[in-house]
């Protein structure tokens, strides 16, 4: 697991696609989970203090005490933690603004089967910004070619799938999201440009150090998989290199 900062205090690593952050009974043939690796890789117990979906790859912050964890916990849950996403989205987004539409609570049919299916919607807004966009000459559905965008999208809360189901709202489906995108998009994508994961990626993460109150802000390069489609879609030169990782792994 990739290590992007660590002290005394917290760790933050790149959390891979695909991967959980903790072991759950929803979940009890998988293997691969973020919390067990890490903590046995710096031989440390560590504690959560958010989360990321399991197909989102990106900077994921844990506290190595109990106490720091309660810490930070506090400031993601007022909101002093400012998170940075990137994604690739079907069609062309021309423009940057905010979405501001509330969200019904998406229940799980086995761990939430005794809770309460009509909960009123919770405030949900995030900001979003094109950064690039591309036309492929690739049929899909009914086109006879495709259009992406590169997007930068900051949610300010943090509601379950919030990115994931805003950009549906603007029917800007994010590229790989099985639970509310264009499925045919997705099976294109992983057809034609190798790519059958969630194109989303969290990558930045802007707070301040919950011990010595200095500002931190700790980024993840995108993987492997992300790199190919930049590629593929020719947007690499017109990107920071910050958001680039080699096919070995190391930063470039």
């Amino acid at each position: 697991m990739k290590v992007l900062y660590q002290d005394e205090h917290l760790i933050a690593v790149n959390k891979p696609s695909g991967w959980l952050v903790h072991r759950s009974w929803l979940d009890r043939h998988e293997t691969k989970f973020v919390m067990q690796t890490v903590r046995d890789q710096i031989g440390q117990h560590v504690f959560t203090v958010h989360r990321l979906d399991r197909p989102t790859s990106g900077v994921l912050l844990m506290a190595l005490s109990s106490e720091v964890a309660r810490l930070l916990s506090q400031q993601f849950e007022l909101h002093q933690v400012q998170k940075t996403y990137h994604a690739v989205v079907r069609g062309y987004v021309l423009e940057g603004g905010t979405v501001d539409y509330a969200l019904t609570e998406e229940l799980d049919k086995l761990a939430d089967k005794h809770a309460n299916p009509d909960k009123a919607p919770k405030p949900a807004v995030s900001h979003y910004q094109p950064l690039a966009t591309v036309e492929m000459p690739v049929a899909i559905g009914r086109y006879d070619s495709s259009r992406y965008s590169l997007v930068e999208l900051k949610p300010e809360t943090g509601r379950k799938h919030q990115l994931r189901r805003h950009m549906v709202h603007l029917r800007h489906p994010i590229i790989g999201d099985t639970a509310h995108g264009d499925l045919k998009q997705n099976r294109g994508m992983a057809e034609h440009f190798g790519c059958s994961r969630l194109m989303l990626h969290a990558s930045h993460l802007q707070l301040n150090h919950p011990v010595s109150g200095e500002p931190l802000h700790i980024s993840a390069p995108w993987e492997a998989d992300w790199q190919g489609v930049i590629s593929q879609f020719g947007w690499q030169d017109m990107l920071p290199e910050l958001e680039f990782v080699s096919t070995n792994g190391q930063d470039s």
